[in-house]
C-alpha cells in the first residue's frame, strides 16, 4: 500500500538552542507544527511517568489508525486498523480496500518493530473494534460479525475464516461488538455496547446459556458483558445496562472490570467492578427512560445521575473519570513496572490523552478508588489518542495510538498516521521468555506470565497434560510466599483437570487471603451444578467481600439451603454498605416472595429500625415490603431529603391496592413537609385510580389548590391532565407569560386542551392578553404552537402590536427559527414585522440557520478610519500650517 507523505523530511528543520536541549517541554515547543506530526518526534510529545521510558515500537506507514491490539505469546503485536472508520462522517476511503489485521515483530529486542506482516486484509474488514490472539488463531470483532481467523501453515497469513457470531447491531458504530479476552477459568469474556442488541450463532444454531436454555435478549438492557466456553457455546450474560464498555478485563481471581463511555459532555465516563448479574443503571430499570428525565431522589451530581446511582438495584460505580473516551483496559499482573502499578487496572483514555492506572482498594463488600495515576500522557501533544494497552510477555506495556486532533462524535481528521509505543523501565530490552509447553513443568512456569496470550497457551497445555502437570500446579498453588494471583491461576487450572480431587479446593476455602477463598468459590460454581454445600462453608466468613460472593452465588438458586444462606448473610449485614446490599439483592432476584417473609420472622418486631433493615426494605421487590416502606417514607423524625429514597422505591412496584393504600396513608401524616410528601405520593400513584376515586380526587384537588402557581402544580398537571383545571392553567399562562412557570403552563395547555381550545380562547382576548398567550407558547416548538404564532403574524386583521410580538416569539424555538427563514424566503414579512422577526432570531445557535438568515440582516456599516495629518517637521511647514488654520 502506498501512502503519500509518510516519513517525508521537512524542507526546513528547527534549530533548538543548546540551553533547552534537556527540557522536553521546550524541545517540543520549539518544533514547528508540521514537524510535531512527524513520527520521529512522536516521543517528544509524550510525557511518561517517573521510572518509565517509552520507545516508538512502530508508526506510519507500517500502521495506520490502530483501534485495538493484542500481544501474542511470542511478543508480537497484532493490530486492528480502522482506516475505514465512519465513511458517512469522514468520507469514503480513497484506498478502496478493506482494513488490515497486522503482525509487527521486534527481532532484535530494542523495543522497535523490525517486521510488519499483513495477516489479513479484505473488503469485509470495515473498521473492526477488537482482536484477541491465541496461538495461530485470532478472533476479530466487528458488528455484525465475530470472525475466527486461522493460520494453518505457519506463514502468518490467515487461511481459514469462520463466523462465530452474527447479526449483532452496531455496524460502523463504537457501541457494537468489542474484543474477546481470556479469563483465568479458561473461558472467553467479551462485551458489546448499547447498539449490539443480540448475538446469533454463526452456524444458525440456537444460542443457549449455561443451563441449555435459549437466550432471550429482550430481557436485557443496553450494553452487556458476556462469558462463553472456548468452543463458543454456553454463552452467559454476566451484567447489563452499560452504555458502551469498550473492553472487559478479568484478573486472576476472576474479578471483572470495565470502563463505560458516557453520553458526551456530562463528565460521566466511569470504571466499574462488574458484579456478576448486576444492573449498571444506564437507563431506568422499570420504564427504560433516559437518565435525563426527572425522577424522585435524583442524584445531585450529573455524573452519578447519568448512571441512576441512587436507584435500588443498581450496582455502584467504582470511579467516575470525567469526560473523555475510555477504551482499552487490562489488569497489570506483571512485576517489570514500578510497584505502584502492580495489580492495578490500566486504562487507555483517548479523550483524555492518557494511559493511567486506576488505583483500586477494597471497601466493604466492594471497592473504591482515589483516582488515576499516569503511565503516559499527551500533555504536550494532544494528538496522542491511546486506544488500547496490553501487557507483553516480559511485563512491558504496548500502547496503540490512534493519533488524531479529534476524538468522539464519530469523527477523525487524520487518516495518515498511527503509532505503537512500548513502555518499560529505562534501558530494559524487549526479551521474550520462551517455554517448551510440551513439558508439564515448563507449561506451569509459563502460567506465571503477565501476558494473556501466553497464559492461554499455558492453561490449555496444563489441562492437556492433566495429571502429569498436577504436581507442578500443586507446588505453585502451595507456594505461600508467591503472589496470590499466581496461586489463584494454578487453582483454576487444577479445577479444570478431569478427575481432579477436591483437596486443593478444600485448602483454598481455608486460605487466609480472602481473594483465594473467593477464587475457590467461583471455581467450584463452574464445576458443580449445585454448589450450595460449598457456599455454606463461607456464609459466616469474616470478610464482607467473601460474603458478597456467597450472595452472588445463590442467584437463581431456589433450594431451601440457598434460602438459609441468604438469611445468614442478611443477619451479618450491618447496613451502609451499598455493595453488600446490592449483592443481597442479586442473590434474592425473583425470590423475594419467599425470602422477605422469612427475613421478617428473623428481623424482629421493627425490621425498619436498623440501618440494615432500612436497606433491605428499600431493595425488596415484594408487596410484603410496602407497609414497611410506607413507615420509612412517613417517618417525620427523618429529614425529607433522606426519605426520598423510599418514595423512589415505590416506582419499582407496579400499580396495585397495597401500593395505592400505602401512598394515601403517607399523605395523611401531618408534618411540616406535608405538601412535599403529598406531591410525591400523588406522583407515584396510578393515574387511573386518582382520577376515578373520590378519595384520590379530593387529595389531588387539595394539593392543586395549595401548589397553584408553582412548578409542583405543573408537575401534577403533567401527570394527571385534569380537564377541570384548564381554565386555571390558561390563567397561569396569561398572568406569568414572562416567566418560566407561565411558559410551562402555556405549553401544557396547548398539549392537553388542544389547538381548538387555545384558538377559541385567543379570539376572545384583547391585544395585551393575546400577546401574553403567544408569549406563553413561544418556546413549545410544536406544530400547534407554530401554527398559532405564524397565523398571528400573517393575519392582517390582527393589530400591528400582536403581529410584531408574534413575529418575535416565533424565533424562540429551533422549529420556529426554520419557520422564520421560510417566511423570509417567501417574502411574507415586511417592515416592522420583518424587523421583529429578525430580532427574534438574531441569536440563532445553528450555523446553517445563521447562514440562511444573513442576507436579511442589514449589512454592517464599514468602519471609517480617520487619519490625522502628519505633524510638519520643519519650522517653515509649521508656519504654513498655522496660516492655513
Amino acid at each position: 500500500m502506498n501512502f503519500c507523505g509518510f516519513g517525508q523530511t521537512a524542507d526546513s528543520v528547527t534549530v533548538v538552542p543548546e540551553s533547552v536541549v534537556t527540557d522536553p517541554d521546550s524541545i517540543y515547543a520549539a518544533l514547528s507544527e508540521p514537524e510535531r506530526r512527524f513520527s520521529r518526534n512522536a516521543l517528544s510529545g509524550l510525557k511518561v511517568a517517573e521510572g518509565l521510558e517509552a520507545t516508538l515500537f512502530a508508526s506510519e506507514p507500517d500502521v495506520i489508525n490502530p483501534i485495538n491490539i493484542d500481544v501474542d505469546h511470542r511478543g508480537r503485536v497484532w493490530v486492528c486498523e480502522s482506516y475505514n472508520y465512519r465513511p458517512a462522517v469522514n468520507g469514503k476511503s480513497e484506498l478502496g480496500v478493506g482494513d488490515r489485521i497486522l503482525i509487527l515483530e521486534d527481532k532484535d529486542g530494542d523495543g522497535k518493530s523490525d517486521v510488519t506482516k499483513v495477516f489479513y486484509q479484505g473488503a469485509e474488514i470495515n473498521a473492526p473494534l477488537g482482536i484477541w490472539v491465541m496461538g495461530n488463531k485470532a478472533i476479530v470483532s466487528q458488528s455484525p460479525y465475530v470472525w475466527l481467523f486461522t493460520d494453518t501453515d505457519g506463514d502468518d497469513k490467515a487461511d481459514v475464516k469462520e463466523v462465530l457470531f452474527k447479526e449483532i447491531g452496531g455496524v460502523q458504530n463504537d457501541a457494537g461488538i468489542h474484543a474477546f479476552v481470556f479469563g483465568p477459568d479458561g473461558k472467553f469474556y467479551f462485551n458489546f455496547g448499547n447498539a449490539g442488541r443480540q448475538l446469533v450463532d454463526g452456524k444458525d444454531r440456537p444460542l443457549l446459556d449455561k443451563y441449555e436454555r435459549p437466550i432471550d435478549f429482550r430481557q436485557f438492557r443496553q450494553g452487556v458483558v458476556f462469558r462463553c466456553s472456548q468452543d463458543f457455546t454456553k454463552v452467559e450474560i454476566l451484567a447489563q445496562n452499560f452504555r458502551n464498555g469498550f473492553e472487559v478485563a478479568v484478573d486472576s481471581y476472576g474479578t471483572m472490570w470495565q470502563p463505560d463511555q458516557e453520553e458526551p459532555g456530562n463528565g460521566a465516563d466511569r470504571v466499574s467492578y462488574v458484579m456478576e448479574n448486576g444492573n449498571f443503571g444506564y437507563i431506568d430499570e422499570m420504564t427504560g427512560a433516559s437518565w435525563r428525565l426527572n425522577r424522585t431522589n435524583v442524584e445531585d451530581e450529573v455524573a452519578r445521575r447519568h448512571w441512576h446511582q441512587n436507584d435500588p438495584g443498581v450496582v455502584p460505580d467504582l470511579l467516575e473519570t470525567g469526560s473523555g473516551f475510555p477504551m482499552g483496559l487490562t489488569v497489570y499482573e506483571g512485576e517489570l513496572l514500578p510497584r505502584r502499578y502492580w495489580d492495578q487496572i490500566l486504562l487507555a483514555d483517548a479523550g483524555q490523552n492518557r494511559v493511567g492506572a486506576v488505583q483500586v482498594q477494597t471497601s466493604g463488600a466492594g471497592y473504591k478508588s482515589e483516582g488515576i495515576i499516569p503511565v503516559a500522557e499527551g500533555k504536550r501533544d494532544k494528538w496522542f489518542r491511546p486506544t488500547d494497552v496490553c501487557v507483553a510477555p516480559d511485563g512491558s506495556l504496548i500502547v496503540s495510538d490512534w493519533y488524531d486532533p479529534v476524538i468522539g462524535s464519530h469523527k477523525m481528521k487524520d487518516k495518515s498516521r498511527g503509532r505503537l509505543f512500548r513502555i518499560a523501565p529505562a534501558g530494559t530490552p524487549y526479551n521474550i521468555p520462551v517455554y517448551d509447553l510440551s513439558v508439564p513443568e515448563e507449561a506451569v512456569k509459563a502460567l506465571r506470565s503477565p501476558n494473556l496470550s501466553m497464559r492461554y497457551m499455558a492453561w490449555n497445555a496444563c489441562v492437556k497434560h492433566g495429571w502429569a502437570a498436577e504436581p507442578y500446579l500443586e507446588n505453585l498453588f502451595r507456594e505461600y510466599n508467591a503472589n496470590p494471583k499466581l496461586r489463584a491461576r494454578a487453582l483454576w487450572v487444577l479445577n479444570n483437570i478431569e478427575g481432579f480431587n477436591y483437596r486443593n479446593l478444600d485448602i483454598a476455602f481455608r486460605e487466609l487471603n480472602p481473594n483465594l477463598r473467593i477464587t475457590a468459590l467461583r471455581a467450584v460454581r463452574q464445576r458443580n451444578s449445585d454448589p450450595t454445600e460449598y457456599i455454606k462453608r463461607l456464609t459466616s466468613d469474616p470478610d464482607p467481600q467473601v460474603r458478597r460472593e456467597c450472595a452472588l452465588a445463590i442467584n437463581h438458586n431456589h433450594t431451601y439451603e440457598a434460602l438459609d444462606v441468604w438469611l445468614q448473610l442478611a443477619k451479618q449485614y450491618k447496613g451502609n454498605d451499598r455493595w453488600s446490599v446490592e449483592a443481597l439483592s442479586i442473590g434474592a432476584f425473583e425470590q423475594w416472595e419467599r425470602i422477605f417473609p422469612a427475613w421478617l420472622e428473623r428481623a424482629g418486631a421493627n425490621p425498619e429500625a436498623t440501618d440494615a433493615g432500612k436497606d433491605i426494605i428499600w431493595l425488596a421487590r415484594t408487596r410484603r415490603a410496602i407497609p414497611y416502606l410506607t413507615n420509612l417514607a412517613a417517618d417525620t423524625t427523618v429529614g425529607f431529603k433522606d426519605r426520598l429514597r423510599y418514595f423512589r422505591a415505590f416506582d419499582f412496584f407496579h400499580a396495585g391496592y397495597e401500593k395505592t393504600q400505602a401512598l394515601l396513608n403517607v399523605m395523611n401524616v401531618n408534618s411540616s413537609d406535608r405538601i412535599e410528601v403529598s406531591k410525591l405520593a400523588l406522583l407515584h400513584l396510578d393515574k387511573s385510580f386518582v382520577t376515578n376515586s373520590q378519595q384520590g380526587l379530593t387529595a389531588l384537588n387539595k394539593l392543586l389548590d395549595e401548589t397553584y402557581g408553582t412548578a409542583d402544580y405543573i408537575d401534577l398537571m403533567t401527570q394527571y391532565e385534569l380537564e377541570s383545571e384548564r381554565e386555571r392553567l390558561f390563567r397561569l399562562a396569561l398572568d406569568k407569560s414572562d416567566e418560566v412557570i407561565g411558559r410551562d403552563a402555556g405549553r401544557l395547555l396547548l398539549k392537553q386542551a388542544g389547538i381548538s381550545y387555545v384558538t377559541q380562547k385567543f379570539s376572545r382576548l384583547n391585544d395585551r392578553q393575546k400577546s401574553a398567550l403567544l408569549a406563553s407558547i413561544q418556546s413549545a416548538g410544536s406544530s400547534e404552537s407554530l401554527n398559532l404564532l405564524r397565523g398571528a403574524v400573517t393575519d392582517n386583521s390582527e393589530s400591528l402590536t400582536v403581529r410584531k410580538n408574534a413575529a418575535e416569539y416565533l424565533g424562540a424555538s429551533w422549529p420556529g427559527e426554520e419557520v422564520v427563514v421560510k417566511l423570509l424566503k417567501d417574502g411574507r414579512l415586511e417592515g416592522e414585522i420583518k424587523e421583529a422577526a429578525l430580532n427574534g432570531v438574531k441569536n440563532a445557535f445553528r450555523e446553517d440557520i445563521r447562514n440562511q438568515l444573513a442576507p436579511y440582516f442589514p449589512a454592517p456599516e464599514p468602519e471609517v478610519t480617520v487619519t490625522a495629518p502628519a505633524e510638519p517637521k520643519s519650522r517653515k511647514e509649521r508656519r504654513k500650517k498655522r496660516k492655513g488654520n
